[in-house]
């Protein structure tokens, strides 16, 4: 991979789902993949990594992965409760154990005065327990908005997995 730091968050995030015996599924939206595409980089992640859904319309955030609605009419597609269903989405439609899954305006334009430019609502699941979800504002143009997102949402898995050491191998 091109970029020596999504290489080893994914090398690292691969590490701790193995060691738990774990796979994952991804829901992305923004990002287009991006997570997918950085965890699939690593020889031998099919042993951890089961299935990626690119979400980017509302209808194919409910058709795949069953978010509400009214979740998306209420909050909108960039909201911590779309993203909270989509998490629970790709675990419902995955026989994955963990999943992670990302909204976000990336730009350039798309923003409002209360979602501007950068905000980005990324989630982290373990099958049977409840989502952690937050909200981020990244700066910079589209392509540093979104690694920025990739980067984020691989070391929170990374923490919420279990310690796993710079530089160790899967």
């Amino acid at each position: 991979m091109s970029d020596p730091i999504l290489y080893e968050l994914a090398e690292r995030a691969g590490l701790a789902l193995r060691q738990r015996g774990w796979i994952l599924a991804t829901a992305e939206s923004c990002t287009g993949g991006w997570i997918a595409e950085a965890m699939t980089m690593i020889p031998g992640s099919s042993a951890w990594f089961e299935r990626g859904f690119v979400t980017y319309t509302d209808i194919s955030k409910r058709e795949m992965l069953g978010v509400r609605e009214d979740t998306l009419g209420q909050h909108g597609a960039v909201s911590e409760p779309v993203v909270r269903e989509m998490v629970a989405g790709a675990l419902a439609a995955s026989h994955a154990d963990a999943a992670v899954a990302v909204s976000g305006i990336a730009g350039p334009g798309g923003g409002t005065p209360q979602k501007p430019v950068g905000t980005v609502c990324l989630g982290w699941g373990f099958r049977g327990e409840a989502a952690r979800v937050e909200t981020r504002h990244f700066p910079g143009d589209r392509e540093a908005v979104r690694r920025q997102s990739v980067v984020h949402a691989l070391e929170v898995l990374i923490g919420m997995l279990g310690k796993v050491p710079p530089g160790a191998k899967t």
